[in-house]
């Protein structure tokens, strides 16, 4: 068991760039020990973001969409920022109607991630959508999102796809996982053989 520690003093803070994006900022800490040091981090935004994994008939819904950081297209599932005035809920069966044409029914939090905590304080809040009907809403993409269906039983397939290589999109996937592998199995039709 770790023992907490006292955070440190902030002694200053001071936007050092600015883009239309982001904001550096430099914090001036002094740690309970008496050591002062400077960091940067991107100064945190109050509106935070979502991902969701849409699961619909057997399949995981994946989004394929340009990302400039890397310079091609990713493989990832639907994500976006919350909007003013929007809970986070709300944002991700938006974000879903905009991205890939489906709303949720059903849509569980499976986890709230934080992305390099040392350098943001954003955090990403993660949800499983289940129950998924056709619906549009028209996003702010560049070009249309190809949607790409994948097995839900083939999951782990994935892992080994080069375009599916985001941090944020595979850890989505381990919690879907984890937490389907814990629901009951729907019973059998006996009608059915």
């Amino acid at each position: 068991m770790s023992q907490r520690q006292n955070k440190p003093e902030i002694l200053h803070t001071e936007i050092v760039a600015k883009s239309r994006l982001f904001q550096i900022e430099q914090v001036h800490l002094k740690f309970s020990n008496g050591v002062e040091r400077q960091y940067e981090r991107m100064k945190a935004s109050s509106r935070g973001a979502v991902m969701i994994v849409p699961v619909h008939q057997g399949q995981l819904l994946l989004a394929r969409e340009y990302a400039a950081g890397t310079e091609q297209y990713e493989l990832g599932f639907p994500k976006g920022l919350i909007d003013p005035g929007e809970q986070a809920i709300e944002a991700a069966n938006r974000e879903l109607q905009e991205e890939i044409g489906f709303a949720a029914n059903k849509l569980t939090l499976l986890k709230e991630l934080s992305l390099a905590p040392g350098y943001f304080a954003s955090k990403m809040q993660i949800f499983l959508a289940e129950d998924l009907y056709e619906s549009c809403l028209e996003g702010d993409e560049p070009e249309p999102i190809v949607v790409v269906p994948w097995a839900l039983a083939d999951w782990q397939a994935l892992l080994d796809n080069r375009d599916f290589s985001e941090s944020r999109s595979v850890s989505a996937l381990f919690l879907a996982q984890q937490f389907l592998a814990q629901q009951p199995l729907a019973p059998k039709d006996p009608h059915i053989k």
